[in-house]
Parts: structure tokens; sequence; C-alpha cells
């Protein structure tokens, strides 16, 4: 009876690997639409990899694949398969759709594999409240609102940088399924996104589509609110702390400081005031 149970979970473990792994099929079928300019088609199958993205996850964490599935690396698996739907794919169709003329275009597609795959490499990109330090790489984004609206090649051009750039800053990015904090909100707005972008894709980016707005609102939200998290202090946090819970206040989530790691000078004192703040506790408890 042990045995069958052991199995079953093992099988179910193993499923969830197979449902990752079906993101390179789509990826690859993605970027057969691309090279024949089909653009809607391509970024339907991105969609269709996106939302397999977005379930996987949880069941892994649900069937515990680290425990019952060793074999094999979930988080490596996810981190190809991301990179060909979120990286690669996208900057081929923004390349070859024509929308950066002449040497943008190149600049564009250097940039952005180049600084993926150092940020996809990058042990920290993760935060304490399982957000992202640094923009994620999620290009595909990002190009689906460019295709949508398509704005001057300049305008464009300074899209991908700034977000090139905010990859390695020490900014927070939200994740919508696994960051807690407005998840009430950030979940919907990301599948409501994934509803607008089908929309956008379906109807061949019509420029009097309502889809392109909607892009535009909740890109703007997923792109925005792990940066107004780190500005807004989160309700019923205070400074009367003690011990442990103290401490929590100056532990350094990914992304205070810069990620050379370079500590401000105030940190030491910081931790010294915490050092007092649970001596003081331990004599008084």
């Amino acid at each position: 009876m042990h045995h069958e149970t052991f199995m079953t979970l093992r099988m179910r473990a193993f499923s969830i690997h197979l449902l990752t792994a079906t993101g390179a099929v789509f990826a690859m079928l993605a970027m057969l639409a691309a090279v024949k300019a089909e653009w809607d088609i391509m970024f339907l199958w991105l969609l269709v990899a996106f939302f397999v993205d977005g379930i996987d996850g949880p069941l892994a964490r649900r069937c515990d694949v680290k425990t019952n599935a060793p074999e094999f690396d979930g988080n490596l698996l996810d981190l190809i398969i991301d990179y060909l739907t979120y990286v690669f794919v996208p900057a081929f169709a923004l390349f070859q759709s024509g929308l950066m003329a002449g040497w943008t275009g190149w600049v564009a597609l250097l940039i952005i594999t180049f600084a993926s795959a150092l940020y996809f490499a990058d042990t920290r990109m993760k935060t304490r409240d399982n957000s992202f330090s640094g923009f994620p790489g999620c290009w595909n984004m990002l190009v689906i609102v460019i295709f949508a609206i398509k704005p001057n090649f300049w305008v464009s051009l300074g899209m991908v940088a700034a977000l090139a750039v905010a990859m390695f800053l020490p900014l927070r990015f939200i994740h919508p399924v696994r960051t807690a904090r407005w998840r009430i909100v950030s979940l919907p707005l990301a599948i409501t996104w994934t509803g607008f972008a089908g929309w956008a894709a379906w109807v061949d980016f019509h420029p009097e589509s309502w889809a392109r707005l909607g892009l535009v609102i909740t890109s703007t939200y997923l792109l925005c609110a792990g940066i107004l998290q780190q500005i807004l202090p989160e309700r019923g946090i205070s400074h009367r702390r003690s011990g442990h819970q103290a401490s929590l206040l100056w532990h350094r989530p990914t992304g205070w400081y810069p990620r050379s790691g370079v500590q401000p000078p105030f940190l030491p004192v910081a931790r010294r005031f915490v050092f007092n703040r649970r001596t003081c506790a331990g004599a008084t408890g």
C-alpha cells in the first residue's frame, strides 16, 4: 500500500515536469510562426506557454516535485523554457517585424538577449517575498504591447534600454502568483492581461480594438506594482518590535542596496541596534 502511494506521488510529480517541458514545444511552434511573420499565431502560442508557466509552479509545489521526482531539476527546466518564450522568440519577433528600423532593431535584439542571459543566471533574482529583484526579463509582455500600439521606434528603443538597465537595479517586480502582497489585485489583473493579449492577437492587433488600452493599463500595473510596494510601507509594520521581529527589519531583502553587495553606511549601526534590542529583550524576558 505504501509502495503504491509512493509510486502515485512519483508519477504525479513526474507529470508536472512533462507539463513544464511542453513549453519548449510551444516555443518552437511560436518560432515557426514568427519565421513566417504570422505574428498573431506566434503570440497565441506564446500565451499558451505563458498559461502553462503560470500553473506548473503551483502544481509542482503541491506535488513536492523536489522530493518525489528529484532526478529532474524543475527550476532549471523552467529557466530554459522561460528564456525561449519570454526572451528569445519575442526578441526575434521585434527584430524581424520591422517595428524597429535599421540599427535600432539590432541594438534591441542584442541588448535583450545578452542582458537576459546574465539575469537568468543571477542567483539573487528572487526576493524574500517571492518577488523579483530587477526587471525579470518578461520581454514577451513588452513586445506584444509594442505590436499592439506600434509606437515610434525611438520610443521602443527607449523602453528596451530602460528595462534592460532595470534588470540590474535594486527595483522590485512582483510575481502575480507568488508575491502575497496585493495578490488579490495582481493575480486577477495578470489573468486579465492574458485575456487582452489573446484578444489583441486574435484580431491581429487591429488599431481600433479595445485590447490595446487594456494591455497598456494591465501591463503598467504589473510593471510598477513592485516598485510601489517598495515605496509604500506595508500596513501593520511598526518600528516597535523586539527580538526576531526587529531583526527582520534590518535583514537585507535582495534589492535594498546595489547588487554589488556594497552596504550603505547605516547598516552596521542598524545591526548593532538590533543586537542591543535582542539583548534587552532577553534581559527583560
